[in-house]
């Protein structure tokens, strides 16, 4: 398929199925549980309970590492294994109980809860049918500078820190010397790892083991210590402290980022030297990746850990290499859930390269996904982002765009259901299936508006003042956060906390940027074309009866509601839905940018679905556009399904008319395909055509209905039928049963 193809070995194929089997037996049950709550609180609250406050909160991380059991298993080149299952949290951040009064989230809540009533009134009100989570504050989906440790190892950092400018500053100097607390912590461990890989080789065994031991402690007495000599090396220090720094924020979304980008200059040097060939740096990316997947004990796929591969240099030229073929390859291979990886497609990709792209998105599982850098980069540059920065994107999770390193980790920190704003303002600010006043201060209806202009006024006025309240929800979230959980690892690894000496979400970033997912884009812009034709324009129903037809969900109504149906919609190339659709995507972002957060960032809009179609669409009532109560939202910016009935491309160059320059944070579209149709050269040309009409990321299904159909009656016979659900990935079956009907539900293109 291409000039650096690599074969996937028998001996990775050992590999994973071994790792699989220790992952889920009953014996592994118990590493599993790792002490690491229990002797932090020990900690905090026992052993330096009368600490300063940032000498308390380092020491007491640095026990609970020092504690983590040091884990040898024979047959891996790679050393250092947590299995604490990803996205559990850590005391400092969310801890109940005795942490209420020290954890950021906890504490966070309840400040938001005293301060924005207005919020939680539009929020978080539980039970019924019209609830749906439409702001909530989570830590992750972020990279950091690893490659720092490969360049010079930890004790580079700990150089960096010991000449920081900050140091002079006493507040500040508590935060560094926290960092070095907890640095110093996890050389201590990987110390740990290599005395009792020195206690296995003195117990004596068989040459082939004695050899690997003698080749690891060659390894880990050197990195991640000290700089890496060689691409094994890099590949060590990589996996260690990566898990060292995921053990400190273990949150869905963080990611390793540019992985093949920083660790090509090792490989390629140990290819030129003949220490490597391509077939054994496969095996070992094999490895890393199934030891990626290992963290989440072979089950759920929500907590994405993502790589983007591919992609350019900050100057501008192409920087696919060899191993951003090897990363595809070896994840369609193993046909795991973890690492989620993006190929970034540069300006004027070679050929096979967009081969690759093509074959991934046909047969890979349902995984591959594919990232302009023109359309990404011209996003960041008009965002004030410069473009050496700018081409250094990742994806932090399922999509949430920032420069590598560069920012905190706020970046994907709600959900914000905008259909339901419009159903809110057009009916006296309550909820339509069950009544719920959910904008106190609001009482106007569709009837109170003369003109569409009028509504469409209070309609922004009401969506900026709603944004407003979920982005100062964050600023507390990120005031609290800076306070009580520093993260210290994290924090040395991004730019520039170590010179400012203050932590991320705290102005130690580069980029104090937030991000939230703006919900059913293509839902609102929809309702709002039928609601300006109908009632407005050609005035074939009164703003009274349009409201009536709503709270009946159009009972008795199915002519009115078929010829509401019919009406333009995004997605079909109709210039007046079209239209629409530009004005909403410019309302909402223009709101986006104009709010400047406490740190001085901002908050990038970052449109995804992720499983949240079919819930959100349960929260609301019937729509303007035909649509009954309860039907699932549409996918990122793609249009709905009803309306894609005359094909993709269409469909595709309607949405690549939105101005997606104004989406700083990445917007994604879902184009699901009938078998049929998906083939690698199809799908080739489908690419594209979405590179060359200005689209972001394109993601897609190509399993057919009938098998998903099968899968849902006999579960047990597709146990591994994978899936893009909306920015990830997951086993069908594991998928809740709402999730499941819309991912079987959604338009599936034939032509």
């Amino acid at each position: 398929m291409n000039t650096f193809h690599t074969e996937f070995s028998k001996k990775s194929q050992a590999l994973l199925e071994k790792s699989r089997q220790r992952a889920t037996s009953t014996k592994s049950q118990a590493w599993m549980c790792s002490p690491k709550e229990f002797n932090w609180t020990y900690a905090f609250f026992e052993l330096y309970k009368d600490e300063p406050l940032r000498l308390r909160q380092a020491l007491s991380f640095a026990y609970a590492l020092n504690n983590e059991p040091a884990l040898i298993f024979d047959g891996f080149e790679l050393v250092g294994q947590f299995y604490r299952i990803q996205g559990l949290g850590t005391p400092d951040a969310n801890g109940h109980g005795i942490w209420e009064e020290h954890a950021a989230a906890s504490v966070a809540e309840r400040r938001c809860e005293s301060e924005l009533p207005d919020l939680i009134a539009l929020s978080n009100q539980p039970g019924g049918k019209a609830w749906v989570d439409m702001s909530a504050c989570t830590f992750g989906h972020t990279a950091w500078h690893w490659e720092w440790i490969l360049e010079s190892g930890v004790e580079g950092l700990l150089k960096r820190i010991a000449q920081s400018p900050a140091a002079k500053n006493p507040e500040k100097r508590h935060l560094l010397d926290g960092m070095k607390i907890c640095l110093e912590a996890l050389l201590e461990w990987n110390d740990r790892h290599v005395a009792a890989l020195e206690e296995k080789l003195a117990r004596g065994t068989d040459a082939n083991l004695s050899e690997e031991l003698r080749r690891k402690l060659e390894i880990c007495r050197n990195v991640p210590r000290r700089g890496s000599k060689t691409f094994r090396e890099a590949v060590q220090a990589f996996h260690f402290s990566y898990l060292a720094t995921m053990y400190e924020n273990p949150y869905g979304g963080n990611g390793p980022g540019r992985l093949d980008y920083f660790l090509w200059p090792f490989l390629e040097k140990d290819l030129k030297a003949g220490i490597e060939t391509l077939q054994s740096a496969r095996e070992l990316i094999d490895e890393l990746f199934v030891r990626f997947h290992e963290r989440h004990g072979f089950t759920g796929e929500t907590a994405v850990e993502t790589i983007v591969v591919g992609g350019s240099h900050p100057d501008g030229t192409s920087s696919i290499n060899p191993l951003s073929y090897m990363m595809v390859e070896s994840i369609s291979d193993l046909k795991i859930g973890h690492p989620s990886v993006y190929m970034r497609m540069p300006e004027n990709p070679p050929e096979e390269y967009l081969d690759l792209a093509a074959h991934d998105l046909a047969v890979g599982n349902n995984r591959g996904q594919i990232i302009s850098d023109k359309a990404i980069v011209e996003a960041s540059l008009d965002w004030g982002i410069p473009e050496e920065d700018a081409r250094m994107y990742v994806c932090g999770g399922c999509m949430e765009i920032f420069p590598h390193g560069m920012n905190g980790d706020l970046l994907m920190t709600g959900w914000f259901n905008t259909p339901m704003l419009l159903e809110l303002v057009l009916n006296g600010g309550r909820s339509l299936i069950d009544a719920r006043q959910m904008l106190p201060h609001y009482h106007k209806e569709l009837p109170d508006f003369p003109t569409f202009e009028a509504f469409y006024e209070a309609f922004e006025a009401e969506l900026r003042t709603a944004l407003y309240l979920t982005f100062r929800k964050i600023d507390i979230a990120a005031e609290e956060a800076a306070r009580l959980r520093p993260a210290f690892l994290l924090s040395s690894q991004i730019d520039d906390c170590i010179g400012r000496g203050l932590p991320i979400n705290g102005g130690g970033a580069k980029y104090e940027d937030f991000g939230t997912t703006p919900l059913g884009i293509p839902n609102l812009a929809d309702r709002l074309t039928a609601l300006a034709i109908a009632v407005y324009e050609e005035k074939f129903l009164s703003a009274t009866e349009l409201l009536e037809a709503l709270h009946c969900d159009f009972e008795g109504l199915e002519p009115l509601r078929r010829r509401l149906a019919s009406l333009p919609k995004f997605g079909q190339g109709n210039a007046v839905a079209d239209a629409m659709a530009k004005r909403v995507c410019t309302t909402i972002c223009n709101i986006y940018a104009s709010y400047t957060n406490r740190l001085g960032g901002r908050v990038k809009p970052m449109v995804m679905t992720f499983t949240m179609a079919a819930p959100t669409g349960a929260s609301l009532g019937a729509a303007p556009d035909g649509s009954k109560a309860g039907i699932p939202i549409a996918q990122g910016l793609t249009p709905q399904s009803c309306a894609m009935k005359d094909g993709i491309t269409p469909a595709i160059l309607s949405a690549n008319t939105l101005p997606l320059r104004l989406f700083s944070g990445g917007a994604s579209t879902m184009w699901d395909l009938d078998p049929a149709l998906a083939t690698p050269e199809t799908l080739k040309s489908l690419v594209k055509t979405f590179i060359a009409t200005g689209g972001q990321i394109y993601q897609g299904n190509t399993t057919s209905v009938e098998e998903l159909e099968n899968a849902l009656a006999e579960p047990e016979k597709y146990p591994n039928l994978m899936v893009r659900v909306g920015g990830f990935s997951s086993r069908f079956v594991a998928l809740k049963p709402d999730v499941q009907r819309e991912v079987v539900q959604r338009h599936r293109h034939s032509h």
